[in-house]
């Protein structure tokens, strides 16, 4: 089984790409499936049984997204080869800005929209500058000059990726990326001992452990404070 995992910002549009990609691997007779991961809620989840695969979600609640992620995806692999899948797709909503859920030697895709701002590409982190591959969607509704400018700014934070413009509506470009992204000969049995490209922040404080009162007395831990000085 092959392992691919998909990431970007909320209402980036990872999952229309995801499911118009689906579409090209099943006309291929590939068996797919999928494991969601987000914060609060998603519903993406009935949309991928809509086309037939198999699918679980799962919501990190209190928990950071892609700390809750690394912390399931050996039993994800687990029941990806225990459905017989050819290729499983994991998606996460990668909310932080600074963590990364992506495994050295499992290929990594980060979906990026071009109405998200011209600078984005600068604040969204690891999960853009340690991907294989950048997916832009949402190329329909911008000029031809906003694209290229968008993906130059893409390519600046990440020259070494490969980057590919997808209509998730029509599913222009998904067959493209459904040629790159599946590798027949990989056979992943275990994910036991790999590691993630990069490592999550140490932001461990009083907040994260559950404090809500505001003061310096009440700050422990990792603590950051603002530069206010004239």
């Amino acid at each position: 089984m092959d392992l691919i995992t998909v990431s970007g910002p909320p209402s980036s549009g990872k999952t229309s790409v995801i499911i118009k990609t689906i579409e090209s691997f099943l006309q291929r007779g590939v068996k797919v499936g999928v494991v969601k991961f987000d914060c609060l809620y998603t519903d993406d989840d009935e949309l991928y049984e809509k086309i037939g695969v198999p699918v679980k979600k799962g919501l990190s609640g209190s928990l950071c997204p892609d700390h809750y992620f690394v912390s399931n995806i050996e039993e994800v692999v687990e029941w990806g080869n225990k459905k017989g899948l050819d290729l499983l797709i994991t998606e996460s909503a990668g909310l932080c800005n600074r963590c990364s859920p992506y495994i050295k030697d499992i290929k990594a895709i980060c979906v990026i929209d071009n109405l998200s701002g011209i600078n984005t590409p600068k604040k969204i982190g690891p999960m853009l500058k340690s991907a294989d591959m950048v997916v832009i969607t949402k190329g329909d509704i911008v000029s031809q000059a906003e694209r290229e400018v968008f993906a130059m700014k893409v390519q600046s934070v990440n020259p070494k990726a490969t980057i590919m413009h997808i209509n998730g509506l029509n599913g222009q470009g998904a067959y493209e990326l459904s040629t790159l992204m599946y590798d027949k000969d990989q056979n992943i049995i275990t994910l036991e001992g790999r590691r993630l490209r990069f490592s999550m922040p140490s932001a461990l404080c009083s907040y994260c452990l559950g404090e809500t009162r505001i003061g310096k007395a009440h700050q422990m831990g990792n603590v950051r404070k603002i530069d206010l000085s004239d």
